[in-house]
């Protein structure tokens, strides 16, 4: 690493920055001409669940980003000895869909409903039957029409309706846009065109105007933009925002904020038909490149796109690695408490590590870590759950096996139709999240859990703040070149990827394990029908 030139880079004002806001951490990345990494800043956050819904505070956004963006300037101050004053372009990306409404003077009119909330079954139902096309219970749509179902006061009073990037794009540029990968989750897109589909806009203000809504939906719904496009510069009141100390100049373009499942993409080099990727984090998703239509519409899959518009399908689901989290500060607590300090990192990787070492089914142990409703096995709500029989080989790998097989089970029932009954051919999966920080462990498991081989780039622990980062660096850098090019040509030819293979044993456990997962489903139902 050539330091001297990265100061050039920085004091020039040619490095890029991306924010993203993820579930638990808001993380700032700052990359160079060569798009590499070259600064870091990060802040710690936990949704809330209040009045039975979980949500975040816009207050806590903004105090979350300053102290990313904070921290991100002390990072480049310690290594570089410069001050971040200015950037070339940047770029905003936060956790997908949910439902922040505003009236037309800006004032928010509900509290902010994230993705996690599974509370709008009505609503997602009767579009889905309406359009022919599924509708999860996360996207904007549907926590729209819900509240219009359950005749909230707010209603007549929404000017503007955006998600998490959308809104932070909107203080710091005052454009009211949104990447199309996050608007696919707000409304279904016609590919075709690389707008809202038509004819169910049609049909969705058709309905609503029955029920009493004045407002048409195209009014109210952020305009689409696509990778590469410009999205607005950086004013002053939204420099302000984000650096309260007055030294970031303002005027930095923006590309358009996109949500994290199209981040993901960018970061893993999976924009192009037929590629895929996993992000397995607070939450697990898959997501494939189409190169034709399903055959049908299911529940358990949602229709997306990529940031330049292609359709993607994705198995999206709510919990992934929270309660493996919670067992293994459990553990922390139980070591401390016994006057033996572990480093949190180095715990991980030696729980983990305990998990290959466990019988290829877990021996019996199931592990449900829903700590909210589940749409893939049809669960409203969450119970965190471990099962076993009273014969089961109850040893910490069988335990870590189970909570690791746990976070991925969900994702296999819902990839299940893609490959079996849609016939999805698909060469390798991109890993990137927390489940593979840890090397070999989580992808060893996934590519049996999935029976496909699974990869893990260099840059998998930057996530999706390097994607938005790279989305923003396409848009001031890109010559006429498919965004598709760019990634492979410029930023992906030198990092080398991973990858590992199916081993037999791994996938004939899995297949053992998610046999007895399947049936204990009722079990999960049972808690959360008597536990409350």
């Amino acid at each position: 690493m050539d330091i001297q030139a990265i100061k050039n880079t920085i004091q020039n004002g040619n490095a890029v920055l991306g924010i993203e806001m993820g579930s638990t951490r808001i993380k700032a990345v700052l990359i160079d001409e060569k798009h590499n990494p070259i600064a870091s800043g990060s802040h710690g956050w936990e949704n809330r669940f209040e009045n039975g819904v979980w949500t975040y505070h816009l207050d806590d956004v903004w105090t979350g980003l300053q102290d990313a963006y904070k921290n991100l300037k002390a990072d480049v101050e310690e290594k570089y000895s410069v001050k971040l004053t200015k950037f070339k372009a940047m770029g905003f990306s936060a956790m997908m869909h949910g439902y922040l409404p505003f009236d037309k003077d800006g004032n928010q009119l509900a509290e902010f409903r994230t993705w996690r909330n599974t509370i709008t079954e009505q609503a997602a139902t009767e579009l889905t039957e309406l359009f022919k096309f599924n509708i999860p219970q996360r996207w904007s749509i549907a926590h729209l029409y819900q509240a219009i179902l359950n005749g909230e006061d707010h209603i007549p009073n929404i000017d503007f309706l955006t998600t998490l990037e959308g809104y932070v794009h909107w203080m710091l540029t005052g454009e009211k846009v949104i990447g199309i990968g996050e608007a696919a989750g707000m409304f279904p897109i016609d590919s075709t065109k690389n707008c809202y589909d038509e004819k169910m806009v049609e049909q969705f203000d058709a309905l609503v105007k029955e029920k009493g809504c004045s407002f048409k939906l195209l009014d109210i719904l952020p305009k689409i933009l696509l990778a590469g496009d410009n999205a607005g510069a950086l004013t002053k009141e939204g420099a302000l925002l984000l650096d309260p100390t007055g030294e970031l100049e303002a005027g930095c373009p923006l590309c358009p904020p996109e949500g994290d499942a199209g981040t993901g993409m960018v970061a893993t080099n999976s924009v192009a038909a037929k590629t895929g990727n996993i992000s397995a984090g607070t939450s697990i998703f898959g997501m494939i490149v189409l190169d034709k239509a399903l055959s049908d519409v299911y529940t358990e899959i949602d229709m997306v796109t990529t940031p330049t518009g292609k359709p993607v399908a994705m198995v999206h689901c709510n919990t992934c690695t929270s309660d493996l989290d919670a067992y293994v500060k459990l553990f922390a607590e139980v070591l401390a408490n016994s006057g033996v300090e572990v480093n949190k990192p180095a715990l991980y990787d030696m729980l983990y590590a305990e998990a290959l070492k466990g019988d290829a089914d877990c021996n019996g142990i199931i592990s449900f870590n829903y700590y909210s409703g589940e749409p893939v096995t049809d669960t409203a709500e969450g119970r965190p759950l471990l099962v076993r029989m009273p014969d089961t080989k109850f040893s910490l790998a069988n335990f870590m096996r189970a909570q690791l097989y746990g976070t991925m089970a969900t994702l296999r029932l819902g990839m299940n139709i893609l490959f079996d009954k849609e016939n999805v051919q698909i060469e390798k999966l991109l890993g990137h999240g927390g489940l593979f920080k840890t090397p070999v462990v989580g992808q060893k498991l996934m590519a049996g859990a999935l029976n496909t081989p699974v990869a893990v780039m260099e840059t998998a622990g930057e996530g999706g703040a390097w994607g938005i980062a790279l989305l923003a660096a396409y848009m001031v850098n890109k010559a006429n070149e498919p965004l598709e090019e760019y990634l492979e040509n410029k930023v992906f030819a030198e990092y080398k990827a991973s990858v590992i293979e199916p081993d037999k044993a791994d996938v004939d456990g899995f297949n053992e394990y998610i046999k007895r997962y399947s049936l204990a489903v009722a079990v999960e139902k049972a808690a959360i029908t008597n536990l409350k």
